[in-house]
């Protein structure tokens, strides 16, 4: 296609192959490296441009830095694509707007009632303590999260233990961009710039999930590993894992979320798309609205980064 009108720069919402690009300010950097440093085009959150005689428009959506909300209008008439979205306060990421739409089209990739999140500083808590408790057992903590968005949401929870945080070069550079972009991060040391000699228990290592059965785990020695996801929720998840712990940390809105997202855009129709589409459509049905689905060739959250950036 010509031109694309991206909502963040997850490798399922952003590849190669058109000829211009269109992000949210917050994310151009982001989305520029990860296209291998093309030109993208960007525009402020709230700013309108024109594309064939439509008005579009993005709007902050939660999910990581520069994510978007895509609100395009027509002859009065309002649609608004949610990408991936989160409505839970994110230090990393301007929080999530509403916005009132004619059609939505929703994300569902925990669109199933079973999903729904911990208070957040509970997970912060017990992320603290595991880290604590393998410290005092001379193990290293290694903490997996994408390295887009979740490591630097994990960075965030990680702030104030006034430990040494090691991380995987594929981390690393997207929290450069992160911190380039102006979020507050504690400070970091990539594995590969650190001494032979390292004590790796004394702190914690954040890599991408990929990571985890590649030989550059080897040079930690005994290691405690956890997942941050909200797979995390479903019992079962971390024992496919092949995890230790098993933190609940998702970029995705929850099923309430979902639902109470729905209601406040007052959308008439309502798309579901990526993720548990039937069910989250026959539930909106039962509720009265029309509902439907939008295919799609992704599924919802993956991991689907390899673990570039670093030396085995």
């Amino acid at each position: 296609m010509d031109r694309a009108v991206i909502t963040h720069a997850h490798s399922d919402h952003l590849s190669q192959g058109s000829a211009a690009y269109l992000v949210a300010a917050p994310g151009q950097a982001i989305a520029a490296a990860r296209l291998g440093g093309r030109s993208v085009e960007s525009i402020a959150y709230g700013e309108r441009t024109e594309i064939n005689g439509v008005r579009v428009s993005l709007h902050p959506a939660g999910h990581v830095l520069g994510s978007a909300q895509v609100r395009v209008e027509h002859r009065g008439e309002v649609w608004v694509i949610s990408g991936d979205y989160k409505t839970e306060p994110d230090p990393t990421c301007a929080s999530f707007e509403v916005q009132r739409a004619h059609v939505f089209v929703t994300e569902c990739t925990f669109g199933l009632p079973v999903y729904c999140w911990p208070d957040h500083t509970e997970v912060v808590r017990d992320i603290h303590q595991w880290i604590t408790a393998n410290r005092a057992a001379g193990t290293t903590s290694v903490l997996f999260g994408y390295s887009l968005g979740k490591a630097q949401r994990l960075l965030s929870m990680l702030d104030g233990l006034d430990i040494p945080i090691w991380t995987h070069g594929a981390v690393e550079g997207m929290t450069a961009l992160y911190r380039a972009g102006g979020i507050h991060l504690p400070p970091t040391t990539p594995v590969a710039s650190a001494m032979a000699q390292t004590d790796w228990s004394a702190g914690v290592v954040v890599a991408p999930p990929s990571a985890a059965t590649s030989p550059w785990m080897h040079r930690f020695g005994d290691v405690s590993t956890a997942f941050a996801s909200g797979w995390m929720h479903v019992r079962g998840a971390r024992r496919r894992r092949n995890a230790d712990r098993g933190f609940v940390v998702s970029d995705h809105a929850d099923w309430p979320a979902l639902v109470a997202t729905i209601r406040a855009t007052g959308a008439e129709r309502v798309l579901a798309t990526h993720g548990f589409t039937d069910v989250l459509a026959r539930y909106l049905n039962e509720l009265g609205l029309d509902a439907g689905v939008v295919p799609t060739r992704w599924e919802g959250e993956q991991d689907n980064e390899p673990a570039v950036g670093d030396s085995p």
